[in-house]
């Protein structure tokens, strides 16, 4: 998470700078260089900057080219003014073709990190799929489903329990949700509860007790402890 972290942080700086250095470096040959053609060039920048980083990258350097191709490329010259209609077309056209392209770019992008993840899961479900058939014993494919669970919740650790806990804690469903009681559990606002969570499986019980020790999503802060069977 910190990776995309930063990768998203250095996009946002790309965003900025790198629509405004193309246009400066065409100055030379704005004169013989076609505005459209320009303008094409800006769109791949534009392109490139949503495909390292998020939409709001994508949004910022699709401004920030009209901006700049404004200023440097449009008569008359380093002023926030068009003096042509043509110019003015091209800007506009600049600035929604940008927007749309790296919306859609971002998206993209949004979809291979999920495609990739997901497929890592699947590989997960099959390894351990693939040890219980092997005839190991039960608590060998414990150990190998709490490490699972200790990676994928970011959880500082996790135990297996036969048996039931005591009390009512809160429980994770197979959907993703939390129920506490006869309520559900806003994760995405409060993060994961404070308290021990019920993981529930068929065939046995999951216990986990721990905390996120490096918070890969900010919903799970280092300073909340987890339990789930």
């Amino acid at each position: 998470m910190r990776r995309y972290l930063d990768r998203d942080r250095l996009a946002l700086i790309a965003a900025v700078l790198a629509p405004l250095a193309v246009p400066a470096m065409l100055v030379p040959f704005r004169v013989s260089f076609s505005n459209t053609n320009s303008a094409l060039i800006l769109v791949v920048v534009v392109v490139a900057v949503a495909i390292i980083g998020n939409r709001v990258a994508g949004a910022l350097a699709a401004l920030s080219a009209a901006v700049w191709f404004t200023f440097f490329l449009t008569s008359p010259y380093d002023e926030f003014v068009i003096g042509k209609a043509a110019d003015v077309t091209t800007a506009v056209l600049l600035l929604v073709v940008g927007l749309a392209v790296s919306q859609l770019a971002a998206h993209a992008r949004r979809l291979k990190v999920v495609a990739i993840t997901d497929a890592r899961y699947l590989g997960q479900i099959h390894d351990t799929a693939r040890l219980a058939q092997s005839g190991a014993s039960a608590n060998t494919v414990a150990t190998q489903v709490r490490e699972q669970l200790v990676d994928l919740l970011q959880l500082r650790g996790c135990r297996f329990e036969y048996g039931t806990l005591l009390g009512h804690p809160p429980r994770l469903e197979s959907d993703g949700t939390i129920a506490t009681g006869h309520a559900r559990w806003n994760v995405e606002r409060h993060g994961l509860p404070p308290q021990e969570i019920e993981l529930r499986a068929s065939g046995g019980e999951f216990c986990m007790d721990g905390s996120s020790s490096s918070p890969a999503l900010e919903a799970f802060p280092p300073s909340r402890h987890v339990s789930s069977r």
